[in-house]
């Protein structure tokens, strides 16, 4: 077998991952999780699109070029937001930081990782992508239900939406997180920073839990991942590629039967989408945040900000009907003796 050009590298990623961030720094599991998969996909590019096999790669091997390859391909190619291409270039940062702290002579390495800085988004606000009703509706009958994969899919789509999770809270339940038999369903869930709380779901997404799990569950074990996929005989949990994977597949079939739904389609939009849908239906900011597991009020306001059609009802409800702004296109016609004074009044002089 041949050896690695430079084992430091990986030797350096081996003891980051699974020692001093979970020993030395108590970082969360799914942080931990967001910066493997990170370094995943750094790899990805590196052996796929630049063509460098893995045995080869190696911190002289990397350089400021590559990384911006890297992380322009995540936007182009991936679909990622600016926000989510500086999160990917903030975990590499974090371990050269650690790696030249370990290893001083990879100080010149670091340099060169930080001379790709963060990219600006233009200083505006957010503006979340988000699915209507119908376009939900016509994604989630798109999975073929006599198929065990299409009960599969449609229950993963159906609890995404249900629940608000995130896609990496998905993955990473358990079959015990669901409560499906009491007199109000929910899902255990833990978030970001290792936090706990539990998610009421209706009681139509119990019933695609207790068909899905009659399938894929027969054993009942409670410490099971809740999707997982089998590769060579052995178990491992679904990756986020292959949730994006068959949503994309489901998106483009449901675009051809709905308009409404939009050109590209990633799991997250699944949160944004229900987020939306309650807080038109009249759900408080600040029960959404908590339902949602957001730290900081702040965060849930992007949901406020990006309804603009919630924001034109609102305006129609709070226009009287003798409003410039609602009256007919028509050219006024004004007989009454007193139309100077009307006119004044009408347009807000008076």
């Amino acid at each position: 077998m041949k050896k690695l050009s430079d084992e430091r590298l990986f030797r350096l990623i081996h003891d980051f991952l699974k020692i001093y961030m979970p020993s030395q720094k108590h970082t969360s599991p799914n942080t931990i999780k967001s910066y493997q998969e990170t370094l995943n996909l750094f790899f990805d590019y590196t052996t796929k699109v630049k063509g460098i096999p893995m045995m080869d790669i190696s911190f002289s091997k990397i350089d400021s070029q590559i990384l911006f390859g890297f992380l322009d391909w995540l936007e182009t190619e991936r679909r990622c937001s600016i926000s989510t291409r500086n999160q990917r270039l903030a975990c590499i940062r974090s371990f050269y930081k650690y790696a030249s702290t370990i290893d001083f002579t990879l100080m010149v390495y670091r340099n060169e990782i930080l001379k790709v800085p963060l990219k600006k988004d233009g200083g505006k606000k957010k503006v979340v992508k988000y699915m209507t009703e119908d376009a939900v509706k016509a994604i989630l009958k798109q999975p073929d239900i006599h198929t065990d994969k299409g009960i599969r899919d449609q229950f993963f789509m159906v609890l995404m939406y249900d629940s608000g999770m995130r896609d990496r809270e998905v993955l990473d339940l358990r079959l015990g997180n669901v409560d499906a038999d009491s007199k109000t369903p929910c899902v255990h869930v833990t978030g970001k920073g290792d936090k706990h709380r539990i998610v009421p779901i209706m009681p139509k997404t119990a019933e695609h839990f207790k068909k899905y799990a009659k399938i894929y569950h027969p054993e009942n074990n409670p410490d099971q991942y809740l999707f997982y996929t089998v590769r060579h005989g052995m178990i491992l949990p679904m990756s986020d590629d292959n949730v994006a994977r068959f949503m994309d597949i489901y998106s483009r079939k449901a675009k051809l039967e709905c308009r409404e739904v939009p050109d590209h389609i990633h799991p997250h939009m699944w949160r944004h989408s229900r987020s939306i849908h309650l807080y038109r239906a009249g759900m408080p900011l600040a029960l959404l945040a908590e339902w949602l597991g957001h730290a900081q009020l702040e965060t849930t306001q992007i949901y406020a900000y990006s309804d603009t059609e919630m924001k034109r009802d609102a305006i129609k409800k709070a226009t009287g009907k003798m409003n410039p702004l609602m009256a007919k296109k028509e050219k006024p016609c004004w007989k009454d003796e007193n139309s100077e004074e009307l006119i004044r009044k009408l347009y807000g002089l008076r």
